[in-house]
């Protein structure tokens, strides 16, 4: 059989106020592209399909629409929430998508509602354990849906995702020509972050060893980590990444998502299929003079390093160079070497006009402009 696997589209999502609603709908419509193209028998959407918990209306309708026409293409298309997406609200939409085709998954229930099973056109049976994010604060909670016993609820969190696991694939190595797949949200110890992952989720308490995943698996489709990468374990294990950079984190990771080919007898082989409709994000770093020589990718977004003492107006300046500059930062090395901070003498004695005007001059930054604007400032908030 064959499947396509993607995740973290993080539809919605804004960058230093930047909207990227178009370049979303964009590298979706390339994803569609290419299941036309490879018409898969299974698309797995590994969580993350929103940025936030409570998308709007227009960020909820091109994640449905996408949806859609994926299953347009293929024969089953299943998704799991992932710890951005609200799975209570996911799983309210269940209703349309069974009718549409589409299987979500966003909360825990009982076992047997996660183990998704079918057949291929071509006749292949698969089953697949779908386990949406489990947040450790509801990590015993979702195992007691699953009998466990109170010692056993009392163990770590990557002990209950273990047993989640073992209790969905339970029945994987019964002997049958069944492709076993597996689709998680989670972080497994070893891979490498993509760099705009929530930290608090991908920490150490939040990990769990690909030892979880049985040797029986034919291939595990994992979401969370942004970063395209395959995990040593017992059975193949791959993150496919995110379609877009999230953020300036991600700017060497390579947007793309994975077609897999695999059988009951056959070791999965997976593709690479880079989404070249992704827009880089990228960092340049220089003086002025350095910035309006430099040669930098027209469609990027910017993070700019400007080798320039700080000043009123200096971002406008950079941007009116690289208008595609979203952040402007001073680089740190053209900041003067300070002694450590001192109270002033008399402090209290002094006006805030005062003590502001001189931790300018301690911070090598005695700007009159900027003086003006925070005199301005105060003006307005004293009198307000």
């Amino acid at each position: 059989m064959k499947l396509l696997h993607t995740s973290d589209w993080h539809v919605g999502k804004v960058l230093k106020g930047q909207s990227r609603v178009d370049e979303q709908l964009t590298v979706l419509k390339e994803i569609v592209d290419i299941a036309e193209a490879e018409k898969p028998d299974l698309v797995i959407v590994a969580g993350d399909l929103h940025d936030t918990a409570t998308p709007n209306a227009e960020t909820e309708k091109i994640a449905i629409r996408a949806l859609s026409a994926l299953r347009r293409h293929a024969a089953a298309v299943v998704v799991v929430a992932g710890n951005h997406d609200h799975g209570p609200r996911l799983d309210a939409l269940r209703t349309w998508a069974d009718e549409a085709g589409i299987t979500l998954r966003g909360t825990i229930g009982k076992a047997e509602d996660h183990l998704i099973t079918g057949v291929t056109p071509g006749g292949e049976a698969w089953r697949l354990a779908a386990l949406p994010f489990v947040s450790q604060r509801y990590a015993v909670r979702a195992s007691e849906m699953f009998e466990l016993s109170a010692a056993e609820a009392s163990a770590t969190y990557a002990d209950h995702v273990a047993r989640l696991i073992a209790s969905l694939t339970a029945g994987f190595d019964d002997g049958t020509e069944t492709v076993n797949l597996v689709t998680a949200h989670l972080t497994v110890v070893g891979a490498k972050t993509g760099g705009g992952e929530r930290d608090a989720h991908t920490i150490e308490a939040y990990s769990v060893p690909a030892s979880v995943f049985p040797p029986s698996v034919h291939y595990v489709a994992l979401g969370h980590l942004h970063r395209r990468q395959q995990v040593p374990g017992p059975c193949p294990v791959h993150y496919c990444g995110s379609p877009l950079a999230i953020d300036f984190g991600e700017e060497e990771n390579r947007p793309s998502i994975s077609i897999v080919e695999l059988s009951a007898n056959k070791t999965a082989k997976v593709s690479a299929k880079p989404l070249a409709s992704a827009v880089a994000l990228r960092t340049v770093r220089g003086t002025l003079a350095q910035l309006a020589a430099a040669t930098v990718d027209p469609a990027a977004w910017l993070r700019v390093i400007v080798a320039e003492r700080p000043r009123a107006g200096l971002r406008e300046e950079v941007q009116e160079l690289l208008p595609r500059a979203l952040e402007v930062r001073v680089d740190p090395q053209s900041l003067p070497e300070l002694d450590a901070p001192s109270r002033p003498a008399n402090a209290a004695a002094r006006s805030p006009r005062e003590l502001f005007a001189e931790y300018l001059a301690a911070r090598g930054s005695a700007d009159e402009a900027v003086g003006e604007l925070f005199n301005e400032l105060y003006d307005e908030v004293v009198t307000g």
